[in-house]
């Protein structure tokens, strides 16, 4: 009896370990999957390879100069905004280029998540800032450029976070799906313009106290990662998607 036990045991323990292997090849074989994986390595070949050099550099460039001095409360905000920054040129890349609706779905999701997942890494870093600011009392704002391109870059972020959202889950706002998918190409050019407001903003906090006094990141360094980063994302821009002839 024990021994009939043991059988049906070994036997469902091998159907369980091959429909989960079926599961693993299917979920290979899909056309979603399969683009994904080409999304992400495409993302590190051509141009988009040099934007990955310049978005990995300067975020573990930061990382290193907050990471080898003490850890103080002020020391997430650079950590969050870099890493969401670099989360949001990964979002970018993610979008470049689509042709199918297949590889347009997968690049939406992938885009989406990114920009999620960077959207709380800037309230955590916005959080860090107003709480510190908070603690050093009245009058402590707007002492640099980055203290100024900080909140006006937060505001056009919250306007652009707002408007990708409604018009993928709520298209009606804008008189449908496809009013939505008109107003579709000023989302993706402001979204450029963000890119370069974020990473000019890096480049003034190299002029603050905190930079001068504790991390020492050089401007020189900001700029010629944050080039990089330009020169590989630009020539992937798809005129035509922006409305202008290709």
């Amino acid at each position: 009896m024990s021994r009939n036990l043991s059988l049906d045991d070994e036997v469902h323990r091998r159907s369980s370990s091959l429909r989960r292997i079926s599961f693993s090849v299917t979920c290979l074989r899909s056309p979603h999957v399969a683009y994904l994986y080409m999304r992400l390595t495409r993302n590190l070949t051509g141009t988009g390879l040099v934007a990955q050099i310049g978005a990995v550099t300067l975020l573990a460039i930061i990382w290193a100069s907050v990471l080898t001095n003490d850890i103080i409360l002020f020391s997430y905000h650079p950590l969050a905004q870099s890493l969401a920054i670099f989360l949001l040129i990964e979002s970018i890349l993610s979008l470049q280029p689509t042709h199918t609706p297949a590889q347009k779905r997968v690049g939406q999701y992938l885009h989406g998540i990114l920009n999620l997942l960077a959207l709380l890494l800037l309230i955590v870093g916005i959080t860090v800032i107003e709480y510190n600011k908070y603690l050093q009392g009245p009058g402590s704002h707007f002492h640099s450029i980055h203290g100024y391109l900080g909140v006006i870059l937060a505001i056009v972020l919250l306007v652009q976070y707002a408007v990708g959202f409604t018009m993928w889950a709520i298209p009606s706002l804008y008189g449908g799906e496809e009013r939505a998918k008109a107003i579709w190409k000023h989302h993706r050019a402001s979204g450029y313009v963000v890119l370069v407001l974020l990473l000019v903003t890096v480049a003034t906090a190299t002029d603050t106290p905190y930079n001068h006094n504790v991390l020492g990141l050089k401007l020189w360094v900001v700029v010629v990662t944050s080039t990089l980063v330009l020169i590989g994302v630009v020539p992937r821009i798809q005129k035509q998607k922006l409305g202008l002839s290709s």
